[in-house]
């Protein structure tokens, strides 16, 4: 007698029960995930995957895949498991040295290339890019306005390699200077059109809540802000005036508890003015906008 055929594994099956396997485990766009990890594995590209549903995965990719979904199931980021995060309609390489990029950070990007191509003098527009971390930010300004150039600066000279490649892989490494120093350290005596940052802002309190998928593989430096999450955006927000030219403007990324404080900084800096928090795709307050005068 003739035992049961054992059912194949295909791409079509795997993307099935691996989606419905992280949204038991409670994990957020469980089938994103899944496509982002099986096309990492058959390197291809996640629409790749629909081309040829019904292809057998090999038991060696099944392996591979199988380790990448334990992992991630263990709250280690998809992101840094396939190396590369989306951002702004482009792919960012990641790994621990850097942040994952957030859709929430992409009004920064926006309001930036929507100002500069909508008011008079800014066509070339020079930008201070302060933590740029994997430098998405920037050089996602870079590709959205070839005219600007954009002194990307970061404490962290891993965090510096990562945003050089990703520069390149982008094609706007001529309109980008990449610099190591702590907040405005590599910029002195320099003045822009915009500064943008997304600073560590989570305070100690905060820091409690936030997501072992966060806590315990972003960059620690990156994240938190100290005691009131302002350690950071305090001098960042202070020291803004020196570099700013007249009429530049101040665009920073921060918490959604921190909308009132923030523009409290900006009220007290004789140099800043017009202090306003504009809110995310999902209502929250999400970015300080400040302009010098």
């Amino acid at each position: 007698m003739k035992g049961k055929r054992e059912e194949v594994w295909t791409s079509r099956r795997l993307l099935d029960w691996t989606s419905r396997h992280f949204e038991k485990r409670g994990m957020e766009s469980g089938r994103l995930a899944a496509e982002m990890l099986l096309s990492h594995v058959l390197g291809c590209e996640r629409i790749g995957l629909y081309m040829d549903l019904d292809r057998p995965v090999s038991e060696l990719e099944r392996a591979a895949f199988r380790d990448l979904v334990e992992r991630a199931v263990s709250d280690e980021p998809v992101q840094y498991l396939v190396g590369e995060g989306h951002f702004y309609s482009m792919r960012f390489e990641v790994n621990r040295e850097v942040l994952i990029p957030r859709p929430c950070t992409e009004m920064l990007v926006e309001h930036v290339v929507e100002h500069s191509k909508h008011v008079p003098g800014h066509k070339h527009a020079v930008i201070a890019d302060i933590g740029t971390g994997s430098g998405c930010i920037g050089i996602s300004i870079a590709k959205h306005l070839p005219d600007c150039h954009v002194v990307a600066v970061d404490i962290s000279e891993g965090a510096l390699g990562v945003a050089r490649r990703n520069a390149e892989r982008h094609g706007v490494m001529d309109r980008m200077e990449f610099r190591c120093g702590d907040l405005y350290e590599g910029v002195k005596g320099e003045r822009f059109d915009f500064v943008v940052s997304n600073p560590p802002y989570i305070s100690d309190a905060e820091w409690e809540d936030v997501e072992a998928n966060v806590k315990d593989y972003e960059p620690e430096g990156a994240t938190r802000g100290g005691e009131d999450g302002l350690a950071v955006l305090r001098p960042l927000i202070g020291g803004a005036r020196e570099y700013l030219k007249e009429g530049g403007q101040l665009v920073v990324e921060i918490a959604a508890s921190q909308g009132g404080v923030v523009k409290r900084l900006v009220e007290v800096n004789d140099g800043l003015r017009e202090g306003r928090v504009l809110r995310d795709f999902e209502g929250h307050e999400r970015m300080l906008l400040a302009e010098r005068g």
